[in-house]
């Protein structure tokens, strides 16, 4: 009964914050509905929906370690709603028996090898030592897959290759199931999430939480659980009765039980407050439609009272301590990211120009529907990989602005890049098609059309996509800062400030949400001049690129100039600022951040160094 007991006490308490979220969230729903529609970002590529359901993404004979202490093969199937379930065969499965058991590998984290297993392990309970969980594999390919307050998962393979793709599914699982639900943009969400913020800044906590994964009922779970755990370290582990051997199992399997009972007691707590909240605001839909105009100026008069005392301080403290670091944590951002999306462009070029090779002959057969459905569905590991390498890139951060939570911003950023390989091969899919059947007689001409269309729309959709990451990333990382610092300052004045807010329109105007609106407000403005900034230079790079292709003659250049007697101070202060720019804006063209695959010496020319920079899609 204590876990209960937790967990209707930490409901009862977050349920204010949500009630009201969700009031603030739903007016501003009916804000948009009624006012012209805000301009969407363009991208090119044309979207692929996401998988359905039950669609099948992975299936294998995988060898699984069982609770009888085991290795049993079982046939293990991913879906399209990123469950692994596991089967007793490929024949159970085939006749519809349901699954011996579901995995969501929410918040889990894959190893290879058991000293990195054991490591991780013993560096979540230092105090305790814990024996190796298997003795002997039955393979030389082990996947180790640590899971937060449950029972850990062990899999085995014999072939190096069926390892690699059974880690890639099993990370996209794991990605998926962490941001998926987050990632919607439903009231209910939406609301959540800014209760989540709010309620955790009430204690004290201000961080990017880890634990801010899965769904609604998850993410309370964690929260309990992040409270609970530690009085169940100090008071059960050191008297569990078991075998060195057992003492891991048994003591996760306990964890894992409370962590279910938590998320039964939460679920359907959760379910009654979401109901309640729906109902309130089908009630408060009249008001907020009738009074719009009104509750729009009270939260103006409020912005203003607001703005009047937090507006300088905010800009100031943005300024002076965090604009001065943008620039590096942009830098260490694009390294990675870029190089990922650019690898990734690489091989999605390479697939579509070997099908290209493989179906000259034109006509759209079993074959080519085949080659298509496997383009759609790349490996995209190594890509992954180097978007994982931001955690060495970005470790400095912890000390600067407290933002350990790098895991969030890789798995978003690897799930942007699944969705735009997956645009690119759906827009091929669908671009080949009509080439095809209005060139029926040049098959192979209309498939490299079509190659050509789609890179170009990649590339452009690319540069989108990023600019966006970072912009999002440089936010997440230095808002909890600002606010956790300027938080004594006016942690009082903002209680104060309620008295401002009209009776009848407090369930859509709060106080938190426009302190935070301003503080968002003036950090962005120095997120843009740095973005803007990093852009201006890879523009430049652009004007002087013909620079760059002149620097091998330089020397040879300067001779000729000297020995003619030409050569004056000016040239020679033209050719330092040149090179000044060149330098700075190489350090950006690096990442390949702007001008993805451009040969930009071809775009340019030698009035280029003299002329403006023409305004190009993207960044």
């Amino acid at each position: 009964m204590l876990f209960v007991g937790c967990a209707e006490a930490e409901l009862k308490e977050f349920g204010p914050h949500y009630r009201t979220q969700y009031s603030v969230v739903f007016f501003s729903q009916v804000q948009d509905e009624l006012e012209q529609p805000k301009e969407k970002i363009k991208q090119l590529l044309k979207q692929r929906g996401p998988p359905e359901a039950g669609e099948v993404l992975y299936e294998e004979q995988v060898l699984h370690f069982e609770a009888t202490r085991k290795w049993e093969e079982r046939y293990v199937v991913v879906r399209g709603n990123y469950c692994l379930e596991c089967h007793n065969s490929f024949e159970t499965f085939v006749k519809g028996v349901p699954p011996r058991h579901k995995l969501l590998p929410t918040g889990g984290t894959v190893l290879t090898t058991e000293e990195k297993y054991m490591a991780m392990v013993d560096k979540c309970f230092p105090n305790e030592k814990f024996a190796p969980p298997i003795i002997g594999m039955p393979g030389q390919f082990p996947v180790y897959l640590r899971l937060p307050y449950r029972r850990d998962y062990y899999f085995c393979f014999r072939q190096d290759a069926r390892q690699a793709e059974f880690l890639s599914i099993l990370s996209d699982c794991i990605r998926h199931q962490n941001q998926d639900f987050l990632k919607k943009k439903t009231v209910e969400v939406q609301a959540f999430l800014k209760a989540v913020h709010l309620y955790r800044q009430e204690k004290g906590s201000y961080d990017s939480w880890k634990m801010l994964i899965g769904s609604d009922v998850r993410v309370l779970a964690n929260l309990v659980m992040e409270e609970l755990l530690p009085s169940l370290e100090k008071d059960m582990l050191p008297h569990l009765k078991a075998r060195k051997t057992e003492r891991k199992r048994v003591w996760f399997a306990t964890v894992e039980a409370a962590y279910i009972l938590v998320q039964e007691c939460l679920f359907e707590g959760m379910s009654a407050l979401k109901e309640e909240c729906r109902k309130a605001a089908h009630q408060q839909e009249v008001l907020i439609r009738s009074d719009m105009d009104q509750i729009l100026n009270s939260r103006t008069y409020l912005e203003g009272k607001l703005r009047a005392s937090v507006l300088e301080s905010a800009e100031k403290f943005c300024s002076e301590s965090v604009q001065p670091y943008l620039a590096s944590v942009l830098e260490e951002l694009m390294g990675p990211i870029s190089s990922g999306f650019q690898e990734a462009r690489l091989l999605s070029d390479s697939q579509m120009d070997q099908l290209c090779q493989d179906f000259q002959e034109g006509g759209v057969t079993n074959e080519l529907k085949q080659a298509l459905a496997k383009l759609s569905r790349p490996n995209l590991l190594s890509c992954y990989q180097r978007i994982s390498s931001l955690h060495d890139q970005l470790h400095d951060l912890q000390e600067r602005f407290g933002f350990s939570n790098i895991s969030s911003l890789v798995h978003s950023t690897q799930i942007d890049l699944q969705q735009l390989v997956e645009n690119a091969a759906y827009t091929f899919h669908l671009l080949l098609y009509k080439d095809i059947e209005d060139n029926p007689g040049n098959a192979c001409s209309a498939m490299e059309k079509s190659r050509h269309r789609v890179l170009k729309q990649y590339d452009y959709d690319s540069s989108t996509v990023r600019k966006r990451i970072f912009r999002e990333a440089l936010v997440g990382i230095t808002l909890p800062h600002i606010k956790k610092t300027l938080a004594p300052t006016y942690k009082t004045e903002l209680q104060g400030l309620k008295q401002f807010i009209y009776a009848d329109y407090s369930n859509f105007v709060h106080v938190h949400n426009i302190y935070e609106g301003i503080l968002l407000q003036s950090l962005d403005k120095e997120v843009i001049k740095g973005i803007v900034s990093a852009r201006y230079l890879s523009y430049s790079f652009v004007s002087y690129s013909i620079v760059i292709h002149i620097l091998g003659i330089t020397t040879m250049l300067l001779s000729l100039l000297t020995h003619t007697n030409i050569i004056s101070a000016l040239a020679f202060k033209h050719v330092s600022v040149c090179s000044t720019v060149v330098e700075e804006a190489a350090r950006l063209k690096k990442h390949n951040l702007f001008t993805d695959t451009r040969d930009l010496l071809s775009q340019s020319s030698c009035s280029s160094i003299i002329s403006t920079p023409a305004t190009q899609p993207g960044c």
